[in-house]
Protein backbone atom coordinates (compact mmCIF):
# COMPACT_ATOMS: atom_id res chain seq x y z
CA UNK A 1 0.00 0.00 0.00
CA UNK A 2 1.44 3.73 -0.86
CA UNK A 3 2.59 5.52 2.04
CA UNK A 4 1.65 8.45 3.55
CA UNK A 5 4.65 10.57 4.13
CA UNK A 6 5.18 14.20 5.81
CA UNK A 7 7.70 16.26 4.67
CA UNK A 8 8.32 18.65 7.54
CA UNK A 9 11.10 21.17 8.09
CA UNK A 10 13.05 21.97 10.54
CA UNK A 11 13.75 25.27 12.41
CA UNK A 12 10.50 27.14 12.78
CA UNK A 13 8.51 23.60 12.30
CA UNK A 14 9.98 21.54 14.86
CA UNK A 15 11.71 23.39 16.68
CA UNK A 16 12.23 27.49 17.70
CA UNK A 17 15.07 28.78 15.12
CA UNK A 18 18.13 29.40 17.11
CA UNK A 19 19.83 32.58 16.61
CA UNK A 20 23.50 31.23 17.54
CA UNK A 21 24.20 27.72 17.88
CA UNK A 22 27.79 27.93 18.44
CA UNK A 23 27.09 28.52 22.68
CA UNK A 24 25.30 25.97 24.71
CA UNK A 25 23.54 24.61 21.46
CA UNK A 26 21.57 22.27 23.42
CA UNK A 27 20.05 24.89 25.46
CA UNK A 28 18.66 26.76 22.15
CA UNK A 29 16.37 23.82 21.59
CA UNK A 30 12.68 25.21 22.03
CA UNK A 31 10.37 23.08 20.05
CA UNK A 32 7.32 24.22 18.63
CA UNK A 33 3.63 24.69 20.24
CA UNK A 34 1.83 21.62 19.45
CA UNK A 35 4.09 19.66 17.74
CA UNK A 36 4.78 16.47 19.99
CA UNK A 37 1.09 15.54 20.57
CA UNK A 38 0.65 16.35 16.77
CA UNK A 39 3.25 14.10 15.31
CA UNK A 40 1.96 11.29 17.81
CA UNK A 41 -1.49 11.60 16.28
CA UNK A 42 -0.20 11.38 12.75
CA UNK A 43 2.22 8.39 13.30
CA UNK A 44 -0.75 6.81 14.88
CA UNK A 45 -2.93 7.48 11.58
CA UNK A 46 -0.33 5.92 9.54
CA UNK A 47 1.94 9.07 8.44
CA UNK A 48 5.29 8.38 8.41
CA UNK A 49 7.70 11.61 8.82
CA UNK A 50 10.35 12.95 6.96
CA UNK A 51 12.53 16.09 7.89
CA UNK A 52 13.95 18.39 5.19
CA UNK A 53 15.95 21.34 5.84
CA UNK A 54 18.13 24.09 4.37
CA UNK A 55 20.94 25.25 6.70
CA UNK A 56 22.86 28.29 4.82
CA UNK A 57 26.58 27.41 5.41
CA UNK A 58 26.42 24.44 7.70
CA UNK A 59 30.05 22.97 8.01
CA UNK A 60 31.45 26.32 7.75
CA UNK A 61 33.46 28.18 10.68
CA UNK A 62 30.10 30.85 11.07
CA UNK A 63 28.10 27.70 11.38
CA UNK A 64 30.19 24.78 12.72
CA UNK A 65 29.37 20.96 12.05
CA UNK A 66 29.39 20.24 15.38
CA UNK A 67 27.22 22.42 17.00
CA UNK A 68 24.45 21.75 14.70
CA UNK A 69 25.12 17.74 15.32
CA UNK A 70 24.69 18.61 19.32
CA UNK A 71 21.29 20.65 18.58
CA UNK A 72 19.97 17.95 15.86
CA UNK A 73 20.54 15.28 18.22
CA UNK A 74 19.43 16.24 21.39
CA UNK A 75 16.03 17.68 19.14
CA UNK A 76 15.91 13.95 17.37
CA UNK A 77 16.43 12.21 21.45
CA UNK A 78 13.80 14.43 22.46
CA UNK A 79 11.17 12.78 20.10
CA UNK A 80 12.56 9.59 20.23
CA UNK A 81 11.33 9.54 23.91
CA UNK A 82 7.74 10.28 22.89
CA UNK A 83 8.16 7.75 20.55
CA UNK A 84 7.75 9.49 17.42
CA UNK A 85 10.68 8.48 14.79
CA UNK A 86 11.64 9.89 11.42
CA UNK A 87 12.37 7.76 8.53
CA UNK A 88 15.31 9.76 6.76
CA UNK A 89 16.68 13.48 7.41
CA UNK A 90 17.62 15.55 4.64
CA UNK A 91 19.57 18.68 5.38
CA UNK A 92 21.14 20.81 2.46
CA UNK A 93 24.52 22.85 4.02
CA UNK A 94 24.31 25.16 0.49
CA UNK A 95 23.70 29.13 0.69
CA UNK A 96 21.00 31.18 -1.35
CA UNK A 97 22.65 31.24 -4.77
CA UNK A 98 24.91 28.66 -4.78
CA UNK A 99 22.51 27.16 -7.59
CA UNK A 100 23.14 23.32 -5.81
CA UNK A 101 19.87 21.26 -6.87
CA UNK A 102 18.97 19.77 -3.35
CA UNK A 103 18.34 22.99 -1.58
CA UNK A 104 14.82 23.90 -1.18
CA UNK A 105 12.48 24.48 -3.43
CA UNK A 106 14.44 22.44 -5.54
CA UNK A 107 13.93 18.30 -4.46
CA UNK A 108 16.86 16.99 -5.08
CA UNK A 109 17.47 15.98 -1.74
CA UNK A 110 14.41 13.70 -1.95
CA UNK A 111 15.54 12.00 -5.12
CA UNK A 112 16.43 8.42 -4.29
CA UNK A 113 13.88 8.50 -1.17
CA UNK A 114 11.24 9.29 -4.10
CA UNK A 115 12.52 6.93 -6.38
CA UNK A 116 12.23 4.11 -3.54
CA UNK A 117 9.16 4.98 -1.59
CA UNK A 118 5.68 4.31 -3.32
CA UNK A 119 4.13 7.82 -2.39
CA UNK A 120 0.12 8.09 -1.90
CA UNK A 121 0.89 11.72 -3.18
CA UNK A 122 -3.09 12.52 -2.39
CA UNK A 123 -2.70 11.66 1.63
CA UNK A 124 1.19 12.99 1.85
CA UNK A 125 2.06 16.79 2.36
CA UNK A 126 4.47 19.39 3.25
CA UNK A 127 4.84 21.40 6.21
CA UNK A 128 6.74 24.27 7.19
CA UNK A 129 6.76 27.69 7.69
CA UNK A 130 8.32 29.45 4.57
CA UNK A 131 6.95 29.38 1.03
CA UNK A 132 9.99 27.21 0.22
CA UNK A 133 8.08 24.76 1.59
CA UNK A 134 5.15 25.25 -0.52
CA UNK A 135 6.83 25.29 -3.40
CA UNK A 136 8.69 22.29 -2.59
CA UNK A 137 5.05 20.70 -2.02
CA UNK A 138 3.73 22.13 -5.51
CA UNK A 139 6.93 20.76 -7.42
CA UNK A 140 6.21 17.25 -4.90
CA UNK A 141 2.59 17.13 -6.52
CA UNK A 142 1.25 17.20 -2.56
CA UNK A 143 -0.37 19.24 -0.31
CA UNK A 144 1.23 21.86 1.61
CA UNK A 145 0.59 23.34 5.28
CA UNK A 146 2.09 26.63 5.94
CA UNK A 147 2.58 26.87 9.83
CA UNK A 148 1.04 29.76 11.12
CA UNK A 149 2.95 32.09 12.94
CA UNK A 150 -0.08 34.20 14.69
CA UNK A 151 -2.32 31.95 16.15
CA UNK A 152 -4.80 30.73 13.63
CA UNK A 153 -5.71 27.32 14.77
CA UNK A 154 -6.52 26.17 10.72
CA UNK A 155 -2.51 26.22 10.62
CA UNK A 156 -1.43 25.44 13.65
CA UNK A 157 0.10 22.04 14.46
CA UNK A 158 -3.45 20.84 16.25
CA UNK A 159 -5.25 22.18 12.89
CA UNK A 160 -3.19 20.60 10.47
CA UNK A 161 -3.82 17.24 12.88
CA UNK A 162 -7.56 17.93 11.67
CA UNK A 163 -7.61 18.41 8.27
CA UNK A 164 -5.03 15.56 7.73
CA UNK A 165 -6.66 12.59 10.31
CA UNK A 166 -10.31 14.16 10.69
CA UNK A 167 -11.08 15.51 7.48
CA UNK A 168 -13.76 13.14 5.44
CA UNK A 169 -12.16 9.80 4.04
CA UNK A 170 -11.97 10.29 0.26
CA UNK A 171 -10.28 8.47 -2.17
CA UNK A 172 -10.64 8.34 -6.43
CA UNK A 173 -9.37 5.49 -8.31
CA UNK A 174 -9.13 5.02 -11.85
CA UNK A 175 -8.43 2.16 -13.84
CA UNK A 176 -8.23 1.55 -17.79
CA UNK A 177 -7.15 -2.03 -19.36
CA UNK A 178 -8.03 -3.07 -22.91
CA UNK A 179 -11.50 -4.36 -21.75
CA UNK A 180 -12.31 -1.43 -19.42
CA UNK A 181 -11.87 2.61 -18.29
CA UNK A 182 -13.17 3.13 -15.30
CA UNK A 183 -12.93 6.27 -12.35
CA UNK A 184 -14.76 5.56 -9.09
CA UNK A 185 -14.92 8.55 -6.12
CA UNK A 186 -16.08 7.54 -2.90
CA UNK A 187 -15.93 9.61 0.68
CA UNK A 188 -17.09 7.55 3.29
CA UNK A 189 -18.34 10.61 5.57
CA UNK A 190 -21.27 11.93 3.45
CA UNK A 191 -24.33 10.10 1.61
CA UNK A 192 -24.36 11.97 -1.66
CA UNK A 193 -24.09 12.32 -4.55
CA UNK A 194 -24.23 8.63 -5.46
CA UNK A 195 -24.40 8.36 -9.50
CA UNK A 196 -23.27 5.33 -11.41
CA UNK A 197 -23.26 4.25 -14.70
CA UNK A 198 -21.89 1.03 -16.13
CA UNK A 199 -24.31 0.28 -19.00
CA UNK A 200 -25.78 -2.67 -17.03
CA UNK A 201 -29.25 -1.01 -15.67
CA UNK A 202 -30.02 -3.88 -12.93
CA UNK A 203 -26.04 -3.97 -11.53
CA UNK A 204 -26.25 0.20 -11.42
CA UNK A 205 -29.12 -0.14 -8.81
CA UNK A 206 -27.39 -2.88 -7.49
CA UNK A 207 -24.69 -0.43 -6.51
CA UNK A 208 -26.89 2.11 -5.44
CA UNK A 209 -28.00 0.01 -2.68
CA UNK A 210 -24.71 -0.43 -1.31
CA UNK A 211 -24.24 3.18 -1.11
CA UNK A 212 -27.35 4.09 -0.13
CA UNK A 213 -27.28 1.63 2.79
CA UNK A 214 -23.86 2.11 3.75
CA UNK A 215 -24.40 6.07 3.85
CA UNK A 216 -21.03 6.88 1.71
CA UNK A 217 -21.17 8.87 -1.50
CA UNK A 218 -20.16 7.26 -4.62
CA UNK A 219 -19.20 8.24 -8.25
CA UNK A 220 -18.39 5.83 -10.43
CA UNK A 221 -18.56 5.80 -14.44
CA UNK A 222 -17.34 2.22 -16.18
CA UNK A 223 -17.27 2.10 -19.82
CA UNK A 224 -16.61 -1.49 -20.49
CA UNK A 225 -16.96 -4.11 -23.81
CA UNK A 226 -20.60 -5.14 -22.92
CA UNK A 227 -20.66 -6.00 -26.43
CA UNK A 228 -19.07 -9.36 -25.30
CA UNK A 229 -20.64 -10.00 -21.75
CA UNK A 230 -20.92 -8.53 -18.32
CA UNK A 231 -17.89 -10.21 -17.04
CA UNK A 232 -15.49 -7.50 -17.36
CA UNK A 233 -17.61 -5.11 -16.61
CA UNK A 234 -18.43 -6.04 -13.20
CA UNK A 235 -14.78 -7.54 -11.85
CA UNK A 236 -13.32 -4.24 -13.18
CA UNK A 237 -15.59 -2.05 -11.39
CA UNK A 238 -15.75 -4.24 -7.83
CA UNK A 239 -12.03 -4.17 -8.49
CA UNK A 240 -11.38 -0.40 -8.23
CA UNK A 241 -14.90 0.46 -5.64
CA UNK A 242 -12.92 -2.27 -2.82
CA UNK A 243 -9.49 -0.28 -3.98
CA UNK A 244 -11.31 3.41 -3.38
CA UNK A 245 -12.47 2.32 -0.28
CA UNK A 246 -9.53 0.81 1.05
CA UNK A 247 -7.81 3.67 0.38
CA UNK A 248 -10.28 5.94 1.64
CA UNK A 249 -10.32 4.35 5.19
CA UNK A 250 -6.17 4.55 5.52
CA UNK A 251 -5.34 3.27 8.60
CA UNK A 252 -9.11 2.71 9.65
CA UNK A 253 -7.83 3.96 13.40
CA UNK A 254 -11.97 4.36 15.07
CA UNK A 255 -14.20 2.14 12.77
CA UNK A 256 -16.22 -0.39 13.80
CA UNK A 257 -14.87 -3.07 11.68
CA UNK A 258 -17.58 -6.11 11.94
CA UNK A 259 -21.21 -7.10 10.23
CA UNK A 260 -25.68 -7.70 9.49
CA UNK A 261 -28.23 -9.55 8.41
CA UNK A 262 -31.49 -8.16 6.62
CA UNK A 263 -34.54 -9.66 5.17
CA UNK A 264 -35.84 -8.46 1.95
CA UNK A 265 -39.83 -9.90 1.25
CA UNK A 266 -39.31 -13.77 1.08
CA UNK A 267 -35.40 -13.51 0.85
CA UNK A 268 -33.02 -13.59 3.81
CA UNK A 269 -28.95 -12.33 3.33
CA UNK A 270 -26.68 -12.66 6.03
CA UNK A 271 -23.74 -10.85 5.81
CA UNK A 272 -20.33 -11.07 7.65
CA UNK A 273 -17.18 -8.17 7.27
CA UNK A 274 -14.22 -7.98 8.99
CA UNK A 275 -12.35 -5.31 7.82
CA UNK A 276 -8.92 -6.79 8.58
CA UNK A 277 -6.76 -6.15 5.59
CA UNK A 278 -6.71 -9.65 4.66
CA UNK A 279 -9.22 -10.56 1.43
CA UNK A 280 -11.31 -13.51 1.96
CA UNK A 281 -14.77 -14.92 0.40
CA UNK A 282 -17.50 -17.05 1.37
CA UNK A 283 -20.64 -17.45 -1.00
CA UNK A 284 -23.78 -19.41 -0.43
CA UNK A 285 -26.29 -19.24 -2.66
CA UNK A 286 -28.58 -21.16 -5.03
CA UNK A 287 -30.12 -19.06 -7.77
CA UNK A 288 -33.10 -20.08 -9.46
CA UNK A 289 -32.18 -17.65 -12.35
CA UNK A 290 -29.40 -17.65 -15.10
CA UNK A 291 -30.08 -13.18 -15.24
CA UNK A 292 -31.72 -10.21 -13.63
CA UNK A 293 -32.27 -8.16 -15.83
CA UNK A 294 -28.71 -7.83 -17.96
CA UNK A 295 -26.74 -8.88 -14.90
CA UNK A 296 -25.82 -12.69 -14.82
CA UNK A 297 -26.34 -13.99 -11.54
CA UNK A 298 -23.05 -15.77 -11.68
CA UNK A 299 -21.57 -12.89 -11.73
CA UNK A 300 -22.95 -11.73 -8.33
CA UNK A 301 -20.80 -14.11 -6.65
CA UNK A 302 -17.58 -13.01 -8.44
CA UNK A 303 -18.21 -9.03 -7.81
CA UNK A 304 -18.24 -9.60 -4.09
CA UNK A 305 -15.39 -11.70 -4.13
CA UNK A 306 -13.53 -9.14 -6.24
CA UNK A 307 -14.65 -6.75 -3.77
CA UNK A 308 -13.57 -8.43 -0.99
CA UNK A 309 -9.78 -8.90 -2.35
CA UNK A 310 -9.45 -5.41 -3.10
CA UNK A 311 -10.90 -3.91 0.25
CA UNK A 312 -8.70 -6.55 1.99
CA UNK A 313 -11.84 -7.61 4.11
CA UNK A 314 -12.86 -11.06 4.67
CA UNK A 315 -16.87 -10.88 3.96
CA UNK A 316 -19.19 -13.62 3.92
CA UNK A 317 -22.56 -13.95 2.46
CA UNK A 318 -25.38 -16.44 2.72
CA UNK A 319 -29.00 -15.69 0.80
CA UNK A 320 -31.56 -17.82 0.86
CA UNK A 321 -35.40 -17.36 -0.96
CA UNK A 322 -37.12 -18.21 -3.78
CA UNK A 323 -37.33 -14.82 -5.74
CA UNK A 324 -33.63 -14.46 -7.46
CA UNK A 325 -34.54 -10.68 -7.84
CA UNK A 326 -34.79 -10.17 -3.84
CA UNK A 327 -32.24 -12.62 -3.24
CA UNK A 328 -29.34 -10.62 -5.29
CA UNK A 329 -30.74 -7.22 -4.12
CA UNK A 330 -31.18 -8.88 -0.05
CA UNK A 331 -27.52 -9.56 -1.12
CA UNK A 332 -26.30 -5.92 -2.01
CA UNK A 333 -28.28 -4.36 0.31
CA UNK A 334 -27.33 -6.22 3.29
CA UNK A 335 -23.50 -5.83 2.67
CA UNK A 336 -23.95 -2.01 1.92
CA UNK A 337 -25.75 -2.29 5.64
CA UNK A 338 -22.69 -4.12 7.02
CA UNK A 339 -20.69 -1.79 5.33
CA UNK A 340 -22.20 0.82 7.45
CA UNK A 341 -21.40 -0.39 10.57
CA UNK A 342 -18.13 -1.44 9.68
CA UNK A 343 -16.67 1.54 8.22
CA UNK A 344 -18.31 3.70 10.51
CA UNK A 345 -16.40 6.07 12.66
CA UNK A 346 -15.89 6.72 16.69
CA UNK A 347 -13.36 7.76 18.38
CA UNK A 348 -9.85 7.17 16.97
CA UNK A 349 -8.71 3.76 18.26
CA UNK A 350 -7.32 1.35 16.07
CA UNK A 351 -9.84 -1.83 16.62
CA UNK A 352 -7.21 -4.17 16.63
CA UNK A 353 -4.21 -5.89 19.31
CA UNK A 354 -1.93 -6.48 16.08
CA UNK A 355 -1.31 -2.49 16.03
CA UNK A 356 -2.21 -2.66 12.39
CA UNK A 357 -5.24 -3.27 9.70
CA UNK A 358 -3.60 -2.66 6.44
Amino acid sequence: MAAKILFIDRDGTLIEEPEDLQVDAISKVRLVAGVIPALIELSRDGYRLVIISNQDGLGTSAFPQDAFDLCQEHMLALFTSQGISFDDVFICPHRAGDGCECRKPRAGLLTRFLAETDIDLTSSAVIGDRQTDMELAERLGVRGFLLSKDGDRATSWPGIVDTLCYADRQACVERTTKETHIRVIVNLDTPEPVAISTGIGFYDHMLEQVAKHGGFSLSMQCEGDLNIDDHHTVEDTAICLGSAMRKALGSKRGVGRYGFVLPMDESEAKVLIDLSGRGHFVFNANFSRDHVGELSTEMVEHFFRSFADALGAAVHITVKGRNTHHMVEACFKSVGRSLRQAIRRDGNELPTTKGTLV
